[in-house]
């Protein structure tokens, strides 16, 4: 199989996982404790791949200037996005409470939130997709940590969009449709970046791991917080020592 294939296909497994999660926060009843614990779990694994698999690969590949920069940038460009899109709504599109607003309340709010979703995803499917460039085989701990943590986004934004009044048709098209531009943006990051020196490829990993953090820290770990409260550092904890174990087995 061509390696620009197998890395769609990689990103848009990835990306299914917003499916599965949507599916189990719009079917059943789950206590927003657990959807809670589950995010922290989440937050926890990409820590350890933003450490371990991506800013550890971009230092290796370009050194440590190339990475510092593609992460100040990635955070930067991460957090610019994410301020304009929380002002027409979106800023609690991870949350599973009811703080996420109708339509009727905050009109075009379900768009803010649908560009925000794909802002969060589309750095971790680049990565995955550029992975296969360094050895010709993708990184089975960046897939399953991208996965792992899709799930509680998927599950915590779709309670939130059913106690907002959304439709099912809405949530459903909406995750079904940034998988798809999971695995599309996983393609274009190996077709795009072949060829490329190793420094611009450090600083695209690194642009990426930026993102991932700062998307952590600003949506990811509030979410958790909120209903955990103070099993949150303990669960989040757990969820990087499992991916740490993944990595290294």
């Amino acid at each position: 199989m061509p390696e620009w294939l197998q890395a769609g296909g990689w990103g848009l497994l990835a990306g299914s996982a917003l499916l599965v999660g949507a599916a189990l926060g719009w079917f059943l009843p789950v206590p927003r404790r657990v959807i809670a614990s589950v995010m922290a779990f989440g937050a926890g694994v990409l820590l350890s791949a933003v450490s371990f698999e991506l800013v550890a690969e971009a230092h290796e590949q370009g050194g440590l200037l190339p990475t510092a920069f593609g992460a100040a940038v990635g955070a930067l460009a991460y957090t610019g996005a994410n301020v304009l899109l929380a002002r027409r709504g979106a800023r609690h599109r991870k949350r599973s409470g009811d703080r996420q607003p109708s339509e009727g309340e905050q009109p075009g709010s379900g768009s803010a939130i649908a560009v925000g979703a794909l802002l969060d995803g589309i750095p971790e499917s680049v990565v995955i997709g550029a992975s296969l460039l360094t050895g010709g085989a993708v990184s089975v701990v960046t897939v399953i940590a991208v996965f792992l943590s899709n799930v509680p986004e998927g599950l915590s934004s779709a309670a939130g969009m059913r106690r907002a009044g959304r439709t099912r048709r809405y949530v459903f098209l909406l995750w079904a449709g940034i998988a798809l531009v999971s695995g599309l943006a996983a393609l274009a990051g190996h077709t795009l970046l072949g060829g490329a020196p190793p420094e611009v490829l450090a600083s695209i990993t690194a642009l990426a791991a930026g993102a991932i953090l700062a998307m952590i820290t600003d949506t990811m770990v509030p979410e958790a917080f909120e209903d955990a409260h103070l099993l949150v550092g303990m669960i989040t904890v757990l969820g990087f020592l499992v991916a740490f174990a993944l990595s290294h087995a």
